[in-house]
């Protein structure tokens, strides 16, 4: 009895000290914390303001333009009015696309802009979680047939100078919200690619013909699917279009494009 007694006596030492320990860290966690938000506060990824959580305050917030319907059933083009349901753009109709459907988050203004760069450039993979539930409630239709989720990828040097692939990012936070998997590598950039800012929509399309493919040895992951290609921002949708006919080529059933922001240069009416 007193040897039990001296045991269970040691094991409530024990314990009391372990949770002590515990309580100390969690104040020292919650106290260092709390300097950091004093002397490091978090600023607003649009305009540098201190803001209460993450990403944007409320002022830019207020500014992010989300794209709802009406829109070209094709490419996601939102429309000045309601024309009725599959309703396509004279851009779908002159230039049809490789792949069947296009959506996105947002408008690329200023703001998005800012929150795509500092993903892309900034090492601000906090943003990732927002963007991606952004764009899987701007893509749920596209989402529920689809089978898998391919990010478009990055050519590996680009992706050794980066540490990350921000459509790499994005796809694994929608593929958690919408349960379906993510296929990192089965879409390959064989070719570096010169920047596509400042260059026409010919160039474009110039400058990713035939840069990427399906290695061999994932063809059956992507043979009888239906794709969701995952992007930042979707411009002229040459890059887009190009893994879409890589994918295609590899005898996927369908490629769709969901991304965050496209470019609208003026909201288009229907034919």
């Amino acid at each position: 009895m007193r040897a039990g007694a001296i045991g269970r006596t040691r094991g409530q030492v024990v314990g009391g000290a372990t949770a002590a320990l515990g309580g100390l860290r969690r104040v020292w966690t919650r106290a260092a914390q709390a300097v950091l938000d004093l002397t490091l506060p978090t600023l607003c990824v649009a305009c540098r303001e201190p803001v209460a959580g993450d990403g944007l305050c409320a002022r830019c917030w207020s500014q992010l333009s989300f794209i709802a319907p009406p829109y070209c059933e094709k490419l996601g083009i939102p429309f000045v009015y309601d024309p009725g349901p599959g309703m396509l753009s004279m851009q779908a109709i002159a230039d049809p696309p490789a792949y069947s459907r296009a959506r996105a988050a947002v408008r690329y203004d200023e703001i998005a802009k800012a929150l795509v760069h500092g993903l892309k450039f900034h090492d601000r993979t906090d943003l990732a979680p927002t963007m991606g539930r952004w764009m899987a409630r701007a893509g749920a239709p596209l989402l529920t047939d689809a089978d898998l989720l391919v990010p478009v990828p990055l050519h590996w040097r680009r992706g050794f100078s980066r540490r990350y692939n921000q459509s790499g990012a994005l796809a694994q936070v929608i593929g958690r919200q919408a349960k379906l998997p993510v296929a990192v590598e089965a879409l390959q950039r064989v070719r570096s690619t010169a920047h596509q800012i400042g260059l026409s929509r010919s160039e474009r399309a110039a400058n990713v013909q035939g840069a990427f493919k399906v290695p061999k040895h994932r063809k059956a992951e992507i043979h009888g699917r239906r794709i969701v290609l995952i992007d930042d921002v979707l411009t002229s949708g040459a890059t887009v279009d190009a893994c879409a006919r890589a994918l295609l080529r590899a005898r996927a059933v369908s490629v769709e494009v969901l991304v965050f922001a496209r470019v609208v240069d003026t909201l288009k009416s229907p034919i």
